[in-house]
């Protein structure tokens, strides 16, 4: 929610209802992950996305009964059933849906206090469906129409510091929990153009990105401006003190054995989920050799990505960012980062899901 939530407040602001469909549960395939949002105005407005289009028309209509009749209510489409023909759901899935009228003070309040928010929670059972709750490290805001509820929901998510979006049962009631998920970081390594197009295009993945190298010269805001943060230092000692955890992905774009080998011996033995480096194949032979004679192990050489990138004939800065994003997605997801057309199984997700 909190991805369209400026635009849903700002509809809001304009005196317009507001009727929200949370994708609260996926059996089979989906093009959207539970969390995902669409929000309905009274006049039509139509704001994000949960189905990747086989639903969103249906919801629509639901969406206006519910302007009537001012009842939240539980929904489910999948394949199997009748009414799948004519919504437009081939994907092979079933989704459930809640539909809820949003509160414009919750809301609000919400969008002011976004940063502190740790996790959403939305009741899903009988006349208490569409309740609706934010948890934050301090406190609770709004209420899932039990105060005991409320705190051990609270509880729950401040203990778990993170974790699954999901559905519970808890205290007696059926409650879908959606955990903030926090920026991932991106950590790139050498003041050069392809940095700078990987840069912007990391931001479409919603990634955190810092540029670091050790030239003062190199590393400005002039000529990055688009970076989240620029960092004077070099990269092995700047990691040192990185927050660092399995969804970093850290790309050097140095080539240079002399900045390279110091940062990539302290990448793989990090918690990061990706590590590349860019550079011809006879470039990371000699810095293969090199690894392995600074300490590295066959096991952590094989946590380098390198060189860097997916192979779709990559030439350009930007074609270049392109690749390497793809293969720290695929890396992430458990692919191969093979062809659709030419593969078999699911196409979304991990391996087996």
């Amino acid at each position: 929610m909190l991805d369209i939530l400026s635009r849903i407040v700002g509809l809001q602001n304009e005196r317009r209802e507001i009727v929200l469909a949370t994708l609260v549960e996926v059996r089979g395939s989906s093009a959207r992950d539970p969390g995902a949002a669409f929000a309905v105005s009274d006049r039509s407005e139509l704001v994000g996305a949960i189905g990747g289009g086989c639903v969103e028309a249906a919801l629509v209509d639901e969406a206006h009964e519910l302007f009537r009749t001012g009842k939240a209510r539980m929904r489910s489409y999948g394949f199997s059933e009748r009414e799948a023909a004519d919504i437009g759901l081939r994907c092979g899935g079933e989704l459930t849906i809640a539909l809820d009228r949003l509160d414009p003070t919750y809301c609000a309040e919400l969008e002011r206090r976004s940063d502190e928010i740790l996790a959403h929670a939305l009741r899903l059972d009988g006349d208490a469906i569409g309740a609706r709750a934010a948890i934050s490290a301090e406190r609770v805001l709004g209420t899932l129409g039990d105060p005991v509820l409320d705190r051990a929901v609270a509880a729950l998510v401040r203990e778990e510091s993170g974790g699954e979006t999901r559905c519970l049962e808890i205290e007696g009631a059926r409650i879908f929990l959606a955990p903030k998920r926090v920026a991932p970081h991106l950590y790139l390594f050498g003041a050069l153009d392809f940095a700078a197009a990987t840069i912007d295009a990391a931001h479409l993945l919603g990634y955190v990105v810092t540029l670091c190298d050790a030239r003062e010269a190199f590393a400005t805001k002039e000529r990055f401006p688009n970076a989240d943060r620029i960092v004077v230092a070099w990269p092995h000692e700047f990691l040192a003190s990185a927050p660092i955890d399995e969804r970093t992905a850290i790309v050097s774009f140095t080539h240079d054995e002399k900045f390279d080998v110091p940062l990539l011996l302290a990448a793989v033995r990090s918690r990061a989920g990706f590590v590349g480096a860019v550079g011809s194949r006879t470039t990371h032979a000699h810095r293969s050799l090199a690894l392995r004679e600074a300490g590295m192990t066959e096991d952590e050489l094989a946590r380098v990505h390198a060189p860097v990138g997916l192979d779709i004939g990559a030439r350009t800065p930007q074609e270049t960012a392109l690749a390497v994003l793809a293969e720290i997605v695929a890396v992430e997801r458990g692919r191969s980062g093979g062809t659709l057309s030419r593969g078999i199984g699911p196409i979304r997700g991990r391996k087996g899901t």
